[in-house]
């Protein structure tokens, strides 16, 4: 039997890989371990590549705006680049300048507060006790053994001594690791912005030259359309913080309530983690609204819910929704997923890459209609 040499090469091809697939199979610790030791190698690189991708949303804004009806110049990028960065560092630093001082005030106001809420439920409980004296007999007859436990605290603090020193010195070298990282992924990150057209057609390129005609397409159409996703969605999903952080920050000032401006900036971060990350601001306002008033806090939760309610149906499928094209249902789903397997990062992460494959799914379902229609006829 003679084979084409496109016959050869493809077994040779489906032996090369099977032996590849059955040694990693062997040894995946192996594998693992190096795939590791290389993504840590690439971490700077994969930081300063994220990096780019998010000061790119404003910098493409940025430089419409430059090139207006004229068209775009050589110099229009180096400064679209400077004044992106000028924008984002002004931000943080005036959101840092405003909430520092509020922080400072909080805390010195808890400082005055705690004793106080302190002192409010030792009288609730010794009001308590008075009223149920059986609770005060069942915690006389509680027994504890104050010699041993004073001797486990001291073995533990014996022997946490050296723990607790090489843990302050394995946090100083992660610390100065992260400074150094980030300073080299930055650095890549503008050279990418730099650049980036130039990237790009290359990287198109280099998949039509290893991949075939059709594949490298399809390849070209889904990185496309992955990056105008995670693009829409990081911009809507900062534009609707924005808007939930002010809507809290006026609502919570005509109503007099205290911590209106640090509420207000807290929610507007965590409201970047999509579906559950305003609660974790709601939890930390409770906290705070407690320490003033029980009363307080029940109107602040009654605040929280108007509001969260006219966010996720007014402004967030509006904002967000239409610009994933994600259905609620699915949304939750990647929320939870992606949180489960990744955590924030996840949380972020998988609500476009969902919205890809459901957009990939959508069109393939279609595509397979028209076939059975065609068909048909």
């Amino acid at each position: 039997m003679n084979l084409s040499n496109d016959t050869v090469k493809k077994i040779r091809g489906l032996i090369l890989f099977t032996i590849v697939a059955a040694v990693a199979a062997v040894h995946y610790r192996e594998c693992l371990a190096v795939l590791a030791r290389i993504l840590k190698m690439l971490s700077p690189f994969l930081l300063g590549g994220a990096i780019a991708f998010i000061l790119n949303v404003p910098m493409r804004r940025v430089e419409k705006l430059m090139a207006g009806k004229g068209g775009r110049k050589k110099w229009h990028r180096p400064a679209g680049l400077i004044i992106t960065i000028i924008l984002v560092s002004g931000v943080l630093f005036l959101v840092t300048f405003v909430v520092t001082p509020e922080i400072v005030n909080t805390l010195m106001s808890l400082s005055r507060s705690i004793p106080a809420f302190v002192e409010q439920v030792l009288s609730g409980a010794e009001a308590l006790f008075i009223q149920y004296p059986e609770i005060v007999e069942y915690i006389e007859t509680i027994q504890i053994n104050w010699a041993e436990l004073f001797q486990q605290i001291a073995g533990f603090l014996k022997n946490g001594a050296g723990s607790v020193l090489d843990t302050t010195f394995s946090a100083a070298i992660s610390i100065v690791t992260g400074f150094t990282n980030f300073g080299i992924g930055f650095i890549f990150s503008l050279y990418i912005l730099l650049q980036k057209e130039t990237l790009c057609a290359q990287g198109k390129k280099l998949v039509r030259a290893f991949l075939p005609e059709k594949a490298a397409e399809s390849v070209i159409d889904i990185a496309v359309r992955t990056e105008k996703t995670f693009s829409s969605f990081l911009a809507g999903q900062c534009v609707e913080a924005v808007i939930l952080g002010t809507m809290f920050f006026v609502v919570m000032s005509l109503l007099r309530m205290p911590y209106a401006l640090l509420i207000g900036v807290l929610i507007a971060f965590t409201a970047l983690i999509p579906v559950f990350g305003a609660f974790i601001g709601c939890a930390v306002g409770i906290f705070l609204m407690l320490m003033v008033s029980p009363l307080m806090t029940l109107e602040f939760i009654a605040v929280f819910f108007v509001l969260q309610q006219i966010e996720g149906n007014l402004i967030y499928p509006h904002v967000v929704g239409n610009s994933v094209g994600l259905p609620s249902i699915w949304v939750l789903m990647a929320v939870t997923v992606g949180g489960s397997l990744m955590g924030v990062v996840g949380m972020l992460i998988f609500i476009p890459l969902c919205s890809v494959l459901y957009s990939l799914l959508r069109d393939e379902v279609h595509r397979r209609e028209e076939r059975k229609k065609n068909r048909e006829k």
